[in-house]
């Protein structure tokens, strides 16, 4: 099989060297030219469990020639924001029978499926993390696999082979349910991302707080709301987290405390000690001058909300503070989460 990767972002780069060290024949795509360089120099640097290692596979600044052949598998591993103009350039070089595949978080596989067609789009639900911090240095901030799927729930020969080769990378599952699936997670990045990315500082640390952790609450509530509408059977994410159980109930919205509010505020101190060391993807597209992917995560909420006529205050106030963030309106840290919550609070 040959593997053609969109990106060589944090994810996108651990992913080709993953493919690339089990024998894969895969090569990365970026537009970043200091990647390029580094990559093409010295290989993709790999920090992972207090372990260095250097991976060689090649890179290519835009697409790799069409002369070279076409691929199995297109791995979208752009941010969101990129996501299309990167199918684009990648489908001439996509096999006939071949299938590209979304990584990023929302529901970009609508988006490609107008570009590709449905039924040569897979999707890959990721619950790990990964970061950057210097081009062509890749560090593994949480450990976790993929779920896969198609968008019509059903299992084709390529969807099993991608799920094989991905166990490179981390465990795989496939699933009949992506929508579900993919819905859990937005509503999961809806809070912990667009969150993280206000708050300056790895969940870890923010999950600490009570009131970060109640804008969560409310965050993915919504989400969970919008998506009942939607008529989305959510499904559980990294099999523990239930966005049903999670969602406030209405006597929840208004109490000062109660068991469950304990229960799930302890659930959310445990989701931050688990990926304590992930830090938002989005923000970091922001320090480097990229557009954030807010309107794929809480904007795509307060879309579908106003579809369905109902509101998502805290969902839009979120969207709102992320791009003033981008315009240098504010500033990330914990103040600009209090004046958040402040603002969202009810009156």
């Amino acid at each position: 099989m040959r593997f053609l990767v969109m990106g060589a972002g944090g994810i996108g780069g651990i992913v080709t060297a993953s493919l690339a060290g089990a024998g894969q024949e895969v090569v990365a795509s970026t537009t970043n030219a200091s990647i390029f360089e580094s990559v093409s120099q010295q290989g993709f640097r790999l920090r992972e469990a207090g372990t260095d290692r250097e991976v060689r596979a090649p890179i290519t600044l835009g697409v790799p020639d069409a002369s070279l052949g076409k691929y199995d598998y297109v791995l979208l591993a752009t941010q969101p924001p990129q996501v299309e103009e990167a199918a684009r350039m990648a489908l001439p070089l996509l096999q006939d029978d071949g299938r590209m595949v979304c990584l990023q978080n929302g529901l970009c596989e609508a988006r490609v499926a107008k570009i590709a067609g449905p039924e040569r789009v897979l999707g890959a639900v990721v619950a790990w993390g990964a970061a950057m911090p210097e081009p062509g240095v890749y560090d593994r901030t949480a450990e976790g696999g993929f779920t896969l799927g198609r968008l019509d729930g059903e299992t084709d020969p390529q969807l099993v082979a991608l799920s094989q080769a991905l166990e490179a990378v981390g465990p795989t599952d496939i699933t009949g349910n992506l929508s579900g699936k993919r819905w859990s997670k937005l509503a999961i990045n809806c809070a912990i991302s667009s969150l993280g990315t206000l708050g300056g500082d790895r969940l870890g640390e923010l999950m600490r707080h009570r009131f970060v952790r109640r804008l969560a609450l409310e965050v993915m509530t919504e989400v969970v709301e919008v998506a009942r509408r939607d008529r989305v059977r959510l499904e559980k994410v990294s099999g523990t987290i239930d966005l049903d159980w999670i969602a406030l109930t209405d006597e929840e919205k208004t109490a000062a405390g109660s068991a469950g509010l304990v229960a799930k505020h302890s659930l959310l101190l445990a989701v931050g000690f688990r990926y304590r060391r992930m830090r938002s993807s989005m923000l970091s597209a922001i320090e480097r001058g990229r557009t954030p992917a807010v309107d794929f995560l809480n904007g795509e909420i307060t879309q579908r909300a106003k579809a369905h006529g109902i509101a998502v205050p805290v969902n839009a106030a979120v969207q709102d503070y992320v791009w003033q963030l981008s315009r240098g309106e504010r500033r990330a840290g914990l103040d600009t989460l209090r004046a958040l919550f402040d603002a969202t609070a009810p009156h």
